[in-house]
């Protein structure tokens, strides 16, 4: 470290020198050092603002239930659930359907405008980022994504398994 008694400032303040002509007298190690701490001290803090940004542009998928009680008007959410039977109508250029939890009463109407996956129909299991405006819930452009259902069935009772 160079200190303010030092010959490097003394002569530095005579002659006008730099902070940068300053460092060029210090001990290689040290100006090594000094390079990896700057270094590691930027990728910290960029490291730190990535990973604040993602969590904080992140919202959870919420079934109806806990949209329902939890929604407030502006904001974005992801509703996940299965399309109720019997709900599904399309008028101009809207689809209008309600998504239902998988287990229990509660369901959320919505409108949505967008593309619409081909195997999207009632019963099965879709993700739309919604939003609340006013009492009503509406799908943003674009966002219905339809769950495919499983390949894979229970067996049944007395059916060997092959593991």
């Amino acid at each position: 470290m160079v200190q303010l008694g030092s010959p490097a400032v003394l002569s530095a303040r005579v002659t006008g020198a730099t902070a940068f002509e300053i460092l060029g007298t210090m001990n290689p190690a040290r100006k090594r050092t000094a390079r990896l701490v700057a270094a590691l001290s930027a990728a910290l803090v960029l490291a730190s603002a990535l990973i604040y940004t993602s969590f904080s542009a992140a919202s959870p998928a919420l079934s109806p239930t806990q949209l329902l009680h939890s929604a407030q008007p502006g904001r974005s959410y992801q509703l996940t659930g299965v399309v109720v039977g019997g709900s599904v109508r399309r008028v101009g250029g809207v689809l209008y359907f309600a998504v239902a939890d998988r287990r229990g009463p509660a369901n959320v109407p919505l409108s949505y405008t967008g593309t619409v996956p081909d195997p999207f129909r009632e019963g099965r299991e879709v993700i739309v980022t919604v939003r609340k405006d006013g009492p009503r819930f509406v799908g943003e452009r674009d966002s219905l994504i339809t769950k495919c259902p499983s390949k894979y069935k229970a067996a049944p009772a007395g059916e060997k398994q092959n593991y």
